[in-house]
């Protein structure tokens, strides 16, 4: 693939700093601290390997020849702050759709199974991203927000941490593993995987190597990408970004990895203000990193383009081994943090896409996972409608979706965008 821009450098996050109270902390003084041994979590203790983990947790042989979907819950009803949009509400808000519109397995019998129980992310995992002096000082200030209360992490946008945010964190990370184990397990016994998804938080995008950013704690979608590396050797994953925001972290920790390709398309302009169409990755990862900066007002028609004409053609080029998806719903026309025109419609068409994609390129192997989505009628409705695609059943976003309020999309600029970055990328 040859190139017509040149790189830029990775955003740099630099050092965090967690105000508890009136007293800054610096995490680099924190280096020395270690994981608690026997710290229990969903039952089980936390893993210091990052080598295969409890193959007990993954479904039997006859549940996977059935399954079309597999999902994971984390809500981490702990970490909350009063009226912050990234909230505690956000992950009960969708059980209770899928509950509500028969999509669980309770409903759908073997053909949707929720993993009641998996292993937290191991310090190993969650270093494989992450710097250790980060990871070990976020565990130890949380002894402090016990008696002090919100921790607010300066210089990392709107991001907070309370005392459980570190455990449920990492209860966050596993849940993705232990899909990624799920989904590969599938792979093996039948040609259609299973899909994965993860509806966990805190998200993880914007999560850099050197600390938290944007509402993220730790790179939920980065980690798992490494650990199908490691664990499973699936060395190429292919991972698609459709968050309205740029995934800024996701981006960084693989700017100059062949392996790993990372495709983003958000809206031009919003936080944290990276993922530029110059960003295509440096040195052996140059051209493996693609961004598409949409401009406001883009929907419907615009992403339907951006899938046939960039995605599809970029992962077939790539041959991945699995697709991890970084699934934002933040783009919907009802989502108050940003000014896309994505529907419920919008999001159904991209899950179905992406699952014949990963069908057709890796055996069917793919993860998604939650990411932002801030109105919950939107994001629950729109995740819903992801299972449906999932599952093969026809979209019910007609339902929801109210086409009065949309108005016509900036075509002309979409179809300049498009046009550039098939310019750089040589698609």
């Amino acid at each position: 693939m040859h190139l017509h821009k040149l790189p830029r450098s990775p955003s740099s996050f630099g050092n965090a700093f967690f105000l508890v109270g009136h007293r800054v902390l610096d995490i680099r003084a924190c280096n020395n601290s270690l994981f608690r041994k026997n710290r229990r979590c969903f039952g089980t203790s936390i893993a210091r390997s990052g080598g295969v983990r409890n193959d007990s947790f993954v479904p039997s042989i006859e549940q996977l020849s059935d399954a079309r979907v597999i999902y994971s819950v984390a809500p981490s009803m702990g970490h909350n702050q009063e009226s912050h949009p990234e909230s505690h509400f956000r992950v009960p808000a969708i059980v209770n759709a899928l509950e509500e519109m028969q999509l669980t397995s309770k409903f759908r019998g073997f053909e949707v199974i929720e993993l009641q129980h998996f292993e937290p992310a191991s310090v190993d995992d969650i270093a494989s991203v992450h710097a250790r002096a980060y990871v070990s000082g976020l565990e130890k200030v949380m002894d402090q927000a016990v008696e002090k209360g919100l921790i607010f992490i300066d210089g990392s946008g709107p991001t907070y941490a309370t005392a459980t945010t570190f455990q449920e964190s990492i209860i966050a990370a596993g849940a993705g593993l232990a899909l990624v184990d799920s989904v590969v397990a599938g792979s093996k016994i039948k040609r259609d995987a299973p899909t994965g998804f993860a509806l966990i938080r805190p998200p993880g995008h914007h999560a850099v190597p050197q600390g938290p950013m944007g509402f993220c704690i730790f790179g939920n979608v980065a980690i798992a990408a490494r650990y199908a590396q490691r664990v499973h050797g699936l060395k190429r994953v292919f991972i698609i970004d459709f968050d309205v925001h740029h995934g800024n972290g996701t981006n960084d920790a693989f700017y100059d990895d062949p392996d790993v390709f990372f495709l983003s398309f958000h809206q031009d302009g919003s936080y944290p203000g990276t993922g530029k169409f110059d960003e295509v990755g440096s040195g052996d990862g140059e051209g493996t990193t693609l961004n598409l900066p949409l401009p406001g007002g883009s929907g419907d028609t615009a992403i339907r383009t951006v899938f046939d004409e960039v995605i599809a053609p970029c992962a077939q080029i790539f041959k991945p081994d699995i697709i991890l998806v970084s699934a934002g719903y933040d783009g919907h026309v009802l989502d108050p943090l940003a000014n896309l025109q994505y529907t419920t419609g919008t999001y159904y068409m991209l899950a179905s896409s992406i699952k014949q994609l990963a069908k057709d390129l890796c055996g069917g192997r793919c993860v998604f996972f939650l990411e932002g989505g801030y109105n919950l009628k939107s994001l629950s409705y729109s995740v819903a409608d992801t299972f449906r695609a999932l599952l093969g059943d026809p979209s019910l976003a007609s339902e929801f979706d109210d086409p009065n309020i949309l108005y016509e999309e900036p075509s002309t600029k979409v179809k300049q965008a498009i046009q550039r970055i098939k310019h750089i990328h040589s698609l």
